[in-house]
């Protein structure tokens, strides 16, 4: 049955296209490129997000996530992690899902490491799930400018943005990030 979930799950992902299979096999280069434009693109965006940053001990950044579903649906994306804005490791990112769902979507998403102990956790983690431990807050636009000010403020903050597609809305729920071990 699991094996079955699967195949569906990237069957899924095969209606977005070749750029899944391209994705994949990304280099460190291209990644790179990809990573800084959608900071870029999210610092343009929300300002906020930029004085984040500079608290942070690190971010890590997937810059497309490629989603795609009917009933059984399936998520992967590649990114990296900056520490003191230089790209220091590559991750993964991917998802399985089922349920009401159909249609195709990429979209990005940083992931703000407020602390170094937040972020030594992450690293020294043989696996990140979102929604299973991992205490992300998931700021809209605007909203970075009042983080790190509360009284009790997040160790992780998170942004979603540059979605495009026809799927509705985005659910990090249950999506697990692993570090690359074949990055070119």
């Amino acid at each position: 049955m699991k094996a079955t979930l699967l195949a569906l799950a990237f069957s899924a992902l095969a209606v977005l296209g070749p750029g899944t299979a391209v994705a994949a096999s990304d280099s460190k280069e291209a990644i790179d490129k990809e990573v800084k434009a959608a900071l870029n693109t999210l610092y343009e965006k929300d300002p906020g997000a930029k004085a984040l940053a500079a608290k942070a001990a690190g971010i890590l950044v997937f810059p497309t996530v490629r989603r795609a579903g009917l009933v059984v649906g399936g998520q992967h994306g590649d990114g990296a992690l900056l520490k003191k804005g230089k790209i220091v490791d590559y991750y993964t990112t991917s998802a399985i899902s089922l349920g009401l769902e159909a249609g195709a979507q990429s979209y990005a998403f940083a992931l703000f490491f407020m602390t170094p102990d937040a972020l030594a956790k992450f690293e020294k983690s043989d696996g990140f799930e979102i929604g299973a431990g991992a205490n992300v807050v998931f700021l809209d636009a605007g909203a970075a400018a009042g983080a790190g000010s509360a009284s009790a403020p997040a160790e992780v903050y998170g942004y979603v943005f540059g979605q495009k597609g026809l799927m509705g809305g985005v659910s990090l729920q249950g999506t697990k990030i692993t570090k690359k071990a074949d990055a070119k």
